[in-house]
């Protein structure tokens, strides 16, 4: 009863530090963007993962958690998946219109759980799907304004589900399978995702904003801005890392379009953006699925630790934002620690 207790805490803590750190973010990040008129989101995205590996390596060389090794060429394919990944959902908002980079984020959640039902054999129950369809109809509703669809913007969408997808996925697999924890992952495969964007990010700018990164003009404010936003970053890619381990990739996504209402709220009640009926009834249709999510979730582990026999016979349907999950038994690799 205890460790349930723990990891239910553990759970709470993760999923309140990626709320409180995501929405601190974007309001940075607006303001940074926005008002002070930074625009080089990749190439920010390349220093923020450039701290967070330094923060880490500072805290690891504290002892403040144990470095464990991982397959090179796992961490090396991770990190530039995770990378890509970036990239694409960057290009994918510059060359589509803000609704349909909506329609992108709205679709990585039925994606990854057809990824997860036909490669990781995970069933989603009806109830499930269903808490899913009102989450992604409300979230629709309030952030949706207009749809224009090219050639270009609809493959690099796709293409930015797709990696986004299987990163998500990896970053829940890897931890499990290789009995590794957030952080540690984290370290490992940080500097890879940073070195992928620390060369791209600065041509993807200027490819979506026609300016230089290093022919900018920084002010002191500039800077202050920038370095608010890579502290904060830290807090953001470890609490990723860290929700994605504890829950699952589902959860993960359902806890951002959480985030995304969030924001909406904050932008209105801070920053007196303009906020209609209509973003009132989409945010409140996506909070009742994301309750019914959480409830269902609940309530079928709560079946399945009541019948432990029947739930080793079959995957878990998804990590609940307070219930608890059974690992059930642990894939060790005691030779090697790789997934490729």
């Amino acid at each position: 009863m205890g460790e349930m207790s723990s990891f239910q805490l553990g759970v709470i803590g993760a999923l309140f530090l990626s709320v409180a750190s995501s929405v601190s973010i974007v309001i940075c990040n607006k303001a940074l963007m926005s008002n002070l008129g930074f625009p080089f989101a990749t190439t920010l995205t390349s220093w923020h993962l450039m701290v967070t590996f330094c923060t880490l390596h500072a805290a690891q060389r504290f002892n403040l958690f144990e470095s464990k090794p991982i397959d090179m060429k796992t961490v090396v394919l991770f990190g530039i998946l995770n990378g890509v990944s970036i990239g694409l959902l960057n290009l994918s908002l510059g060359f589509n219109s803000i609704g349909f980079y909506q329609m992108t984020k709205l679709a990585i959640i039925p994606f990854t759980v057809l990824l997860e039902t036909v490669f990781l054999k995970k069933q989603f129950s009806q109830n499930i799907k269903l808490s899913l369809l009102l989450l992604l109809v409300g979230v629709g509703i309030a952030s949706i304004t207009d749809l224009q669809l090219n050639f270009v913007g609809t493959i690099l969408s796709l293409l930015a589900i797709i990696t986004t997808c299987v990163g998500q996925i990896l970053t829940n697999t890897i931890q499990k399978r290789l009995n590794v924890s957030s952080t540690q992952l984290l370290y490992q495969s940080a500097p890879f995702q940073a070195a992928i964007l620390f060369v791209s990010g600065p041509l993807v700018d200027q490819l979506l904003t026609k300016q230089n990164v290093f022919g900018y003009n920084y002010s002191p404010i500039v800077l202050a801005f920038i370095i608010l936003s890579c502290i904060i970053s830290v807090s953001v890619n470890f609490s990723t890392f860290l929700v994605i381990g504890k829950t699952s990739p589902v959860t993960y996504q359902v806890l951002g379009h959480l985030k995304t209402c969030l924001v909406l709220t904050f932008g209105y009640t801070l920053l007196h953006d303009p906020f209609t009926d209509r973003n009132i009834v989409g945010i409140l249709i996506a909070i009742f699925g994301m309750g019914l999510y959480s409830y269902f979730c609940t309530q079928e582990n709560k079946k399945k630790q009541a019948d432990p026999l029947g739930s080793q016979m079959k995957e878990k349907d998804a990590a609940p934002f307070l219930g608890p999950q059974k690992e059930g038994h642990e894939v060790k690799n005691l030779n090697k620690d790789s997934l490729v």
